[in-house]
């Protein structure tokens, strides 16, 4: 096989209300939007695009599969990289966003917190300890 499979461009996530995951992610993460119609909003975070699709535009692009609810629980969780969680953590207090865990340090090198969008996506952030001498 030839085609490369190694750089994830979007990842697509299937909203209930686009206008509130918008508002959401724009006041949380502010990065540009990039493209927006009446079902989709498209923000552009460096290297990665996360497109906000409605549900039932989202049925359409991936039928015959099916659309969870967000009741049904996360299968996933979406990583941003920061310097310092302590300071995202009070950040995002400032902006309302409960969190539901975390910050806390992490036996494989991380200082972690998660906290969910509107619609059940779990988010976390992510600092990278320093490493202990002799490690």
């Amino acid at each position: 096989m030839n085609a490369s499979l190694k750089s994830v461009g979007a990842i697509t996530l299937f909203v209930e209300d686009l206008q509130r995951a918008k508002l959401f992610y724009q006041d949380v993460f502010g990065p540009p939007v990039v493209y927006e119609d009446q079902s989709s909003a498209v923000f552009k975070f460096e290297n990665t695009l996360i497109n906000l699709l409605e549900i039932p535009a989202a049925r359409e692009l991936i039928e015959p599969g099916a659309v969870a609810s967000r009741e049904a629980g996360s299968r996933f969780q979406l990583t941003v990289w920061v310097d310092d969680a302590d300071a995202v953590c009070a950040e995002l207090d400032t902006r309302g966003v409960v969190l539901l865990n975390g910050p806390m340090n992490r036996d494989w090198g991380m200082r972690t917190a998660s906290f969910t969008d509107p619609d059940g996506h779990i988010w976390e952030i992510a600092q990278e300890l320093p490493q202990a001498e002799g490690s």
